[in-house]
């Protein structure tokens, strides 16, 4: 029943909690990334994943509407939501746990079971939340969990398999491509939150400090491994060179350390390859002409820090809008800061990209912040703040940036079949 389902996952988040260092010194182990990431937002955001939706599938409001008929007596039409079925969940390694239970929670919600494939990269979140299904006595066979690789394995099999009924994914455009077009094939439903190259926008009567505070995050949080990260800046002229200057010691203040070191506040990247691919757009950017404001290469670190996929903190300016690190996703601790003069030219540099997850706006004018916001073409545009999410609010991506929004009544069009009943009076 509706009851027990949302009991269940209240047990499952509780259980979370009362498990929370396992699932933290997990994600640490997997990512790299510092424990204090991993306490305030990742782990937390997991468990409350599945309280948020537990309450969204018992108060959404249903459907209904009388209609007149031709004898008079009219006819009642309402609507009931039903489960889909078999959902595969094909999840990243960036922030595993969060995004995985992003899709999970409202799945089981809505009464499917799920396939989860788990990246590779970061396996044992997903494992946990296993034991965890099984502790609060989840039904066998309503959260299952498959490891592998992608193409010609595990997740190529989940998502090609006749009996899923639909398939959800975060990662990166070119494999949502991919995944699409094998979806096409069993007429399924998709939801896809994809890759982004996101503009932020700060005006010259912008809070400088608390600007800087904030890109300073959304640049360099989780290595610049965050969907939702800042790779392009825009800064009004008469302040360029303050916040150029003031983002610049941000960068160089960071502190490399091991998860576990309390001090550290920046972590390595989640693997030798993607180092590889970082360090080529570093290396481009330099080919095509950039001013290398700070960073771009491999920090001197000591030796028990050496085996780890280290890059520097990284900040650019003086590029065209057509060089590559600022056309494409590079998914790194990285940004290219440019100047603007007028409202009509930022708007318009901030469209010029394939992708459109999101953006932010930094202005004290309110007026202006809800005008430019209004002609930005992303999923969520936050204005003065940056990664500030209500979980019942819709969250996804235009153009190349994915398909379909999730968050609260949001993830329950995807999760579930909606079916009209007509009902003569």
């Amino acid at each position: 029943t509706l009851e027990r389902r949302t009991e269940l996952l209240y047990e499952v988040a509780n259980e979370i909690t009362r498990r929370f260092d396992d699932f933290v010194e997990a994600e640490m182990a997997d990512t790299g990334q510092p424990e204090h990431v991993m306490k305030h937002v990742f782990i937390p955001r997991g468990a409350a994943n599945f309280k948020v939706f537990a309450d969204t599938v018992k108060n959404v409001a249903a459907e209904s509407f009388h209609m007149d008929t031709p004898d008079g007596r009219g006819a009642l039409n309402y609507a009931i939501r039903r489960p889909k079925g078999v959902i595969g969940v094909i999840c990243p390694w960036n922030a595993p746990f969060m995004l995985m239970t992003w899709k999970v929670g409202p799945a089981l919600a809505c009464g499917n079971t799920v396939v989860v494939k788990p990246s590779e990269e970061s396996p044992q979140t997903a494992a946990l939340l296993g034991e965890v299904m099984n502790k609060v006595g989840i039904p066998s066979g309503v959260y299952n969990v498959v490891h592998g690789f992608g193409p010609d394995s595990a997740g190529e099999f989940v998502t090609q398999h006749p009996l899923v009924d639909a398939i959800t994914f975060t990662g990166e455009t070119r494999t949502g491509a991919a995944i699409m077009k094998a979806a096409s094939e069993g007429m399924r439903d998709v939801s896809f939150e994809l890759g982004g190259k996101n503009a932020g926008i700060v005006f010259a009567d912008a809070d400088l400090d608390a600007a800087v505070d904030s890109f300073a995050r959304s640049v360099f949080l989780n290595t610049g491994q965050v969907c939702l990260g800042t790779e392009r800046v825009y800064v009004e002229r008469p302040i360029f060179e303050r916040f150029v200057q003031a983002l610049k010691l941000k960068a160089e203040a960071v502190k490399y350390g091991r998860p576990d070191d309390k001090g550290a506040n920046f972590g390595p990247l989640i693997s030798q390859e993607q180092r590889d691919k970082v360090l080529s757009y570093y290396r481009k950017a330099v080919e095509e002409g950039a001013t290398l404001v700070t960073g771009g290469g491999i920090p001197e670190l000591p030796a028990e820090l050496g085996a780890g996929a280290w890059v520097q903190p990284t900040i650019w300016t003086g590029l065209p809008e057509t060089a590559a690190v600022v056309r494409e996703e590079i998914f790194g601790p990285c940004c290219h800061i440019a100047p603007f003069d007028r409202e009509d030219e930022v708007i318009r540099l901030a469209n010029d990209t394939d992708y459109g997850l999101s953006t932010t706006i930094w202005t004290s004018d309110l007026a202006r912040a809800h005008r430019v916001a209004a002609r930005i073409d992303v999923g969520i545009t936050w204005v003065n703040s940056w990664f500030l999410r209500d979980l019942r609010t819709p969250f996804g991506g235009s153009k190349q940036s994915g398909i379909g929004r999730e968050g609260g009544v949001h993830s329950l069009e995807f999760y579930s079949e909606t079916r009209n009943i007509c009902v003569k009076l």
